[in-house]
């Protein structure tokens, strides 16, 4: 399910495109794009180009992803402070985010970090992203232990609100344009009444060909 969702995040990426992934599933994204589109991505916890996960022959203690992930940054990649990375996010450098969410709207708000009564170390650089990323993609499993993600209002702590431009999950992927939800796609045999049985948000069938 995850991997369906990764594979259909990368046809949104294009050549020259400069990406910072979130943790947990958007992580899974690198291992589908085309050897066609050369990619740049983005850690904001300090580093920039392309990497491989590590094992422990070829690990660095010292380098990991945002996610706390041991990675190898390869031949061309760049190291800098954290105050450089939330620079290039918030200078509006970063063409696209690729995040996780607990709960989106269809108001186009997101609720990424915060659970009450649940302990969070923090909310990492999300805040940053949402508002200062060009093009923001949810991706995310369509329901949680059975419970709709895409509701009317998020109920949950709002990461961002009326920030989101892509929601895509393993059942379809919608837009939102000018304000307003779209369902523009189908995930391989799923129905429209499947999204409609688990999608509690208001939207529209705009099925592109």
């Amino acid at each position: 399910m995850k991997e369906l969702i990764a594979k259909r995040v990368v046809k949104e990426f294009r050549s020259g495109d400069f990406i910072n992934l979130g943790i947990g599933l958007p992580t899974l994204v690198p291992n589908y794009v085309p050897s066609d589109v050369e990619i740049i991505l983005h850690s904001e916890n300090g580093f920039a180009g392309i990497w491989d996960k590590a094992n422990e022959e070829n690990k660095d203690e010292n380098v990991i992803d945002a996610g706390g992930t041991h990675v190898n940054l390869k031949p061309g990649g760049v190291f800098f402070d954290s105050s450089t990375s939330f620079e290039i996010i918030r200078g509006g450098h970063i063409d696209i985010t690729v995040l996780g969410a607990l709960e989106v709207d269809e108001n186009g708000s997101l609720a990424s970090w915060n659970i009450p009564g649940k302990f969070v170390p923090g909310m990492g650089g999300s805040m940053d992203l949402v508002s200062g990323v060009k093009k923001v993609i949810v991706a995310m499993q369509h329901t949680a232990k059975g419970l709709p993600k895409i509701l009317k209002e998020c109920t949950l702590p709002l990461t961002g609100k009326n920030v989101i431009d892509m929601i895509i999950t393993e059942l379809g992927v919608f837009e939102y344009i000018d304000g307003k939800l779209y369902l523009i796609e189908l995930m391989g045999d799923t129905s429209l009444e499947q999204i409609k049985e688990l999608t509690p948000a208001t939207y529209t069938v705009a099925l592109k060909k």
